[in-house]
């Protein structure tokens, strides 16, 4: 799992955010190994370079929207 990536990545957003703006970037062993306009150039370039599963994908925008997703159900609990 990409689990320590993406806590790296959470720990680092704001200073990651000041290099990389809404940026997608290519995370792996803890360090961006690249970054770029498109998501689909980023995955281009990642698994070209990366074995598939070791590395994590992520858009780098401002503020914790860019990496949490908030779900609501219309489900009533009684």
């Amino acid at each position: 799992m990409l689990t320590e990536e993406f806590e790296w990545f959470k720990t680092n957003h704001k200073e990651l955010y000041k290099q990389y703006p809404n940026k997608y970037v290519v995370i792996k062993d803890k360090s961006i190994k690249e970054a770029f306009d498109s998501f689909e150039d980023a995955l281009g370039f990642a698994s070209e370079n990366f074995e598939l599963g070791s590395f994590l994908v992520q858009m780098c925008s401002e503020g914790e929207e860019g990496y949490t997703q908030k779900f609501h159900s219309r489900v009533i609990f009684a």
